[in-house]
C-alpha cells in the first residue's frame, strides 16, 4: 500500500503494472466499500494484470485505508473529485481512462465533466437513469449507518449497505458524514454536456442505477451494456463487466 495526502487527507492507493503500458485506468470504488473488496477481491485487478495494463485503485476518503473525517464538509464533491486528480498529479499522470462504480461512478463522470483533457476513455458500472431523476428526500443511507441496531432499518437496500459497511469493518460514522455530504452532482442538461468515450454498465436487477441505456442516451455516442440476473451488488463481479469493459477499451463493443 502506498499513501499521498490530498487537502489534508491520507490517501491510500496501489499502483499496479508496468509503467510504460500506455494511459492507465484509474479505479474508484462504490460507497461503504474500498480498493480490496471492490476491485482486488472479485477479480478486477487479476484480469487486468493479465492483460498487462497499468492501473491505480484508490481507497476513496472515508473509506478502506485513507483517512476518516467524520465532518460531512470533508466529503463535498468537489473535494473528492479533486482527490482523483491529486492523485493522478502524485504519480505525474497527465491523462487516465477512469472505471467507476456505484458512488466511484458518480464521482468518475464528474471528474471527465470537470477536467475532460485529463480524461480518456470512461467506465461507469452501477450507475443508470435513476442518476437523471430528482434526489430523494432525506438522508436515509447516512441514518442506516449511525443507527446502533441494524435490525431498527427496515428498508431492505440500506439494511444491505449497512451489512455491507459491517463485513469490510467500516467506520460507520465517517461514511454518515459521507452519505450526508452527497447530493446529485450533476443534472440531466449537464451530462450531456459529456464529451469523452463512455461505457454505462448496471445490472438489470439493479434498482438503485435504473436502466445504464437511459442514461447511455444523454451521453453523445455512449455505450450500454445490461448485465442479465444481476442486481447492485452482484453485477462488479460478472465475467460479462470485464468482458464489456476490455471490449471497450480495444474499441470492439459491439
Amino acid at each position: 500500500m502506498a499513501q499521498f495526502e490530498s487537502g489534508g487527507i491520507a490517501i491510500a492507493y496501489d499502483d499496479v503494472g508496468p509503467k510504460d503500458a500506455g494511459r492507465p485506468v484509474i479505479l474508484i470504488h462504490g460507497f461503504a466499500s474500498n480498493r480490496n473488496e471492490n476491485w482486488r477481491r472479485v477479480g478486477w485487478y487479476g484480469a487486468l494484470e493479465r492483460r498487462r495494463l497499468r492501473f491505480i485503485a484508490l481507497d476513496c476518503r472515508g473509506h478502506g485505508e485513507s483517512g476518516k473525517p467524520h465532518d460531512p464538509a470533508a466529503y463535498a464533491p468537489a473535494e473528492m473529485i479533486d482527490d482523483i486528480f491529486a492523485l493522478m498529479d502524485h504519480l505525474n499522470v497527465p491523462r487516465a481512462d477512469l472505471m467507476g462504480y456505484s458512488m466511484g461512478a458518480h464521482l468518475a463522470l464528474a471528474a471527465a465533466l470537470a477536467k475532460p483533457e485529463r480524461v480518456g476513455d470512461l467506465i461507469l458500472g452501477g450507475i443508470g437513469g435513476r442518476i437523471l431523476e430528482p434526489p430523494r428526500a432525506g438522508a436515509p443511507l447516512a441514518e442506516a449507518m449511525e443507527v446502533q441496531n441494524i435490525d431498527e432499518i427496515s428498508e431492505p437496500l440500506m439494511k444491505s449497505f449497512r451489512q455491507f459497511a459491517d463485513e469490510q469493518g467500516e467506520d460507520r460514522l465517517a461514511l454518515a458524514a459521507c452519505a450526508r455530504a452527497r447530493s446529485s452532482l450533476l443534472g440531466r442538461e449537464e451530462i450531456s454536456r459529456l464529451a469523452v468515450p463512455t461505457l454505462v454498465v448496471a445490472g438489470a436487477r439493479d434498482q438503485l442505477a435504473g436502466d445504464p441505456q437511459d442514461l447511455a442516451a444523454t451521453i453523445s455516442g455512449a455505450r450500454a451494456v445490461t448485465l442479465p440476473a444481476c442486481d447492485h451488488f452482484s453485477a462488479i463481479a460478472h465475467v460479462l463487466f470485464k468482458a464489456a469493459f476490455f471490449d471497450f477499451l480495444d474499441g470492439t463493443l459491439e
